[in-house]
C-alpha cells in the first residue's frame, strides 16, 4: 500500500496542510522531502529507515554528500536540494537580524550563528558588521583554522569592519568539541580586536563560543 492508498487525513502532506507543520513527525516532514518511496516502501517507512541509519535528522542534515547519496532515493539532486534548504532556513534568520537590534533580539542571534557553524569539523570564525542601530549589515566567516584553533588577525577584521562601515561587531566561532566554554586564547583574541577596534571608535559588542547544543556569551560573562 502506498501513502496515496491511506485515509486523507494521515498522509503526511494532507496532514501539514489542514493542522499545520508543527503536527507533523520527523519521520513525516523527511517523507514529504523526500516525495516518493520505492517500489514496496512508502515515502514514510523510508525517511523512519533514514532517521534510523543517520542517528535523527540532525545527522541527516549534517551528513557530507558521498555518505547522503549513498542511501536509496537520496542521489546528488536531493543533496543539491537538501543544501538549499538549510541555506533559505540560514539567510531567513539572517534577514530577520537585519530587520531587528541585536541586543533585544539575542536569542535570533545565538540561533544564527549556531545554525552557521556547529556543524563544521574545523574551528570557523564568523564577523557579523552592525550598523549604529545595531542591525546586521553583513555577515561574513573570515577565518577557518584547524579542529581545535584558528589564526585571527586584527588588520583583516578591521579592514572589513570598514569596508563595511560598521559601527559594531559580533564575533561568533565553534568549538568543534562540541563545549562551548571560552578558553584562554579566545579571551585574548578578543582583548585583541576589542583594543584595534576601540582605536577607530568601533564597538565590540559580544563574541559568542557556539558549541554543540550551547552558546555562551563572553560579554554575559563579563569578558569583553
Amino acid at each position: 500500500m502506498t501513502i496515496r492508498d491511506w485515509p486523507e487525513q494521515e498522509r503526511p502532506r494532507e496532514k501539514l496542510l489542514s493542522k499545520g507543520v508543527a503536527y507533523l513527525t520527523d519521520a513525516e516532514l523527511l517523507a514529504i522531502f523526500l516525495g516518493n518511496g520505492t517500489k514496496g516502501i512508502s515515502a514514510l517507512d523510508l525517511a523512519r529507515s533514514l532517521l534510523r541509519h543517520f542517528g535523527g535528522l540532525r545527522g541527516i542534515l549534517e551528513s557530507g554528500a558521498k555518505e547522503f547519496c549513498s542511501q536509496q532515493r537520496l542521489g546528488p539532486g536531493k543533496y543539491a536540494q537538501l543544501q538549499a534548504v538549510q541555506e533559505l532556513a540560514q539567510r531567513h534568520l539572517l534577514e530577520s537580524l537585519q530587520r531587528k537590534d541585536v541586543l533585544t533580539s539575542a536569542a535570533l542571534s545565538r540561533r544564527y550563528v549556531k545554525s552557521r557553524l556547529r556543524a563544521y569539523h574545523r574551528e570557523v570564525f564568523l564577523c557579523l558588521f552592525l550598523d549604529s542601530q545595531h542591525r546586521v549589515i553583513a555577515q561574513e566567516e573570515l577565518f577557518q583554522g584547524s579542529i581545535d584553533s584558528a589564526t585571527v588577525y586584527p588588520r583583516e577584521v578591521l579592514s572589513r569592519a570598514f569596508y563595511h562601515n560598521a559601527a559594531a561587531l559580533i564575533f561568533a566561532h565553534n568549538h568543534p568539541s562540541g563545549v562551548a566554554e571560552p578558553s584562554e586564547a579566545d579571551i585574548a583574541i578578543t582583548q585583541r580586536l576589542k583594543s584595534a577596534l576601540d582605536l577607530v571608535d568601533i564597538k565590540t559588542l559580544d563574541h559568542l563560543v557556539v558549541g554543540d547544543e550551547t552558546v555562551t556569551s563572553m560579554a554575559e560573562r563579563g569578558l569583553l
